[in-house]
């Protein structure tokens, strides 16, 4: 999966395949994690808010399961 870099303090780059519903979140420092069943508009919420590590701690983090 192709992840694009992101502006960002927390989240360095973000990948999403909206075949198979799974989002990659590389964090700054801590390695990326996967994550499965991340419906689309998630995705968008994601690309789209001004804070990328907020949006990722308070909506996907603790809200999907971690592959």
């Amino acid at each position: 999966m192709k992840r694009q870099f992101v502006a960002s303090s927390a989240v360095r780059s973000v990948g999403y395949d909206a075949d198979k519903r799974i989002l990659e979140v590389e964090l700054l420092g801590h390695g990326t994690s996967t994550y499965c069943d991340v419906p689309l508009t998630t995705w968008h919420f994601f690309m789209a808010a001004p804070s990328k590590g907020s949006f990722f701690y308070n909506h996907i983090k603790h809200q999907f399961l971690q592959h």
